[in-house]
C-alpha cells in the first residue's frame, strides 16, 4: 500500500502545514494542492462539496502534488466516512466528537474488522493505495477527532483511550463559541487558550497527533511551537479573497494588505 505521508513527517518530527479546500473544483484543487502543502483537506462540512465532487477532487490532489489527501466530512455518519475512504482519502477529519461513545462510532465507521466495522469496497481507495490496501488501512489511514466543545475537553481523557484513533484536531471557533466567546481561529481569551492548552499536552501525553487550524502563517507559526504537529491555514476560499483584495489596494495605491476574514 502507497504509505501515508503525512504519518510518516509527523513520526519523524516534521511540522506538517495543511491546506483546506471549500472551493469543489478539481482545477482549482489541482492548482492549489500542489503549492508545497503536507496535506489537503477537502471540505465537506462547511465547503461547497458534495460526494459527487469528492472523487474528482481527490485525484487532483493526487495528480499534481504528494499532499496527503483528508476529508473533513459532515458529521460521524459512517455513510460519508466509508465512501470517502473508499474514494482515496487517507485521513478523517470527524467534527463534534463530544464522548468516547462518538469516538468509537468513528473508528467503528473508519477501520475494517476486527477493529472497526468498515465494509469492504475499496472502488478508488484500492487504485490509490494499491491492490494491498485492505491489508495495510488500519494502520495507515488517519482518524481525527475534531475537539470543539466543552463537553469534549470534559470527556477527552477517555476520548483519547479509544483504540483505532491517531488525534484530534481543534477547531478553535467551535471551541470558543462554546465558551460563550466569538468564534475566531486565533482565540486570545484565556480560558480558550487553557482548554487548547489542555487538549495539546492530554493528546502529546497519549502519543496521538495534535492538530489545529489557523487563520494564517504567524498564527499556524505559533502552534508549532506551542507542541501543535499539524496545523491548517486557513481555506481555499479565505486565501483567495485575501489575495485578491490585496491586489486589488496595491494597485490602487491603498497602502497596508488587507487582512483576510476568518471564520
Amino acid at each position: 500500500m502507497r504509505p501515508n505521508l503525512l504519518k510518516k513527517k509527523i513520526a519523524d518530527g516534521v511540522r506538517c502545514l495543511g491546506g483546506w479546500v471549500a472551493i469543489p473544483s478539481p482545477y482549482a484543487t489541482e492548482v492549489y494542492a500542489a503549492q508545497g502543502w503536507d496535506y489537503v483537506t477537502l471540505d465537506m462540512q462547511h465547503g461547497a462539496l458534495d460526494l459527487n465532487d469528492v472523487v474528482p477532487m481527490l485525484q487532483a490532489i493526487d495528480s499534481g502534488s504528494d499532499a496527503t489527501p483528508m476529508v473533513r466530512v459532515p458529521w460521524n455518519d459512517p455513510a460519508y466516512i466509508m465512501r470517502v475512504l473508499d474514494a482515496g482519502a487517507y485521513g478523517i477529519i470527524c467534527p463534534m466528537i463530544n464522548t468516547k461513545a462518538e469516538a468509537e462510532a468513528l473508528v467503528r465507521a473508519g477501520r475494517y474488522p476486527p477493529l472497526g466495522e468498515r465494509s469492504f469496497g475499496p472502488f478508488r481507495a484500492a487504485q490509490y493505495g494499491g491492490a494491498d490496501y485492505w491489508q495495510h488501512a488500519n494502520d495507515e489511514v488517519l482518524l481525527f477527532a475534531m475537539i470543539e466543545t466543552r463537553q469534549a475537553v470534559s470527556n477527552l481523557e477517555e476520548i483519547l483511550s479509544v483504540k483505532g484513533l491517531n488525534g484530534v484536531y481543534i477547531g478553535p471557533s467551535d471551541l470558543s463559541l462554546s465558551m460563550g466567546k466569538t468564534p475566531t481561529l486565533d482565540p486570545a481569551e484565556q480560558d480558550v487558550l487553557m482548554a487548547m492548552d489542555i487538549i495539546l499536552k492530554k493528546t502529546r501525553q497519549w502519543g496521538h497527533i495534535a492538530g489545529v487550524h489557523t487563520d494564517g502563517p504567524r498564527t499556524a507559526h505559533k502552534r508549532f511551537e506551542e507542541g501543535f504537529q499539524m496545523c491548517t491555514v486557513l481555506n481555499d476560499v479565505r486565501l483567495l479573497a485575501a489575495a485578491a483584495a490585496n491586489a486589488v489596494r496595491e494597485a490602487r495605491g491603498q497602502g497596508a494588505a488587507a487582512q483576510a476574514k476568518t471564520y
